[in-house]
């Protein structure tokens, strides 16, 4: 039987020792990639000329040169339910300058998706955009016409002015929608 030397041993539990304390310090100090980020299936609906489009593009840095505005979508409202299915969250885009009448056609389809069956127990982000312009109503008008605090009592949603010229509350407004998603025990809430 072969025994190992003092120094043979030492050598061992040298290496074992360096071993221990590298992964130590990589543990503590070197965390390594982070964590990947959860994906959510997020639906996002709005009249036309709410800025859906001219939004989302901008917030993936996408060019805004060739943007074609989406035609045909009081014809396609109808089948906007197709999409809800599998949904985790819903973004409700609404032009805060529009005619009366779309307003109202606007309120009327926000609370018919925070009635669906799909989607009633879902997060909701309401952007009011075009808050750059001058006839655009301030959150609280907004609140108020779309009865928001009755019909979306014991829903969490967030209600947050936009503009294109302001893409940092628009992300931020994301980012809130997202700490709702991430946070699926959270009390109702209404910011």
């Amino acid at each position: 039987m072969d025994y190992m030397t003092v120094s043979e041993c030492l050598q061992i539990s040298y290496a074992v020792c360096r071993i221990g304390i590298y992964t130590c310090f990589r543990a503590l100090c070197c965390k390594g990639p982070p964590p990947p980020r959860p994906e959510y299936d997020i639906v996002c609906i709005g009249l036309t000329g709410s800025g859906k489009t001219s939004l989302l593009s901008q917030l993936c840095s996408e060019s805004q040169d060739n943007l074609v505005p989406t035609t045909g979508a009081a014809n396609i409202r109808k089948y906007w339910s197709r999409y809800y299915q599998g949904s985790q969250g819903v973004v409700f885009i609404l032009d805060s300058a529009s005619s009366e009448e779309d307003l109202e056609t606007a309120r009327n389809e926000l609370h018919s998706a925070l009635q669906h069956p799909q989607l009633c127990t879902l997060p909701f982000l309401i952007l009011a955009n075009h808050q750059d312009k001058p006839a655009a109503r301030s959150i609280q008008e907004i609140k108020k016409y779309f009865e928001l605090e009755p019909l979306a009592r014991g829903k969490r949603w967030i209600l947050q002015p936009t503009s294109l010229d302001n893409m940092e509350a628009v992300k931020d407004s994301f980012s809130m929608l997202i700490n709702l998603l991430d946070d699926r025990e959270l009390e109702p809430v209404q910011l």
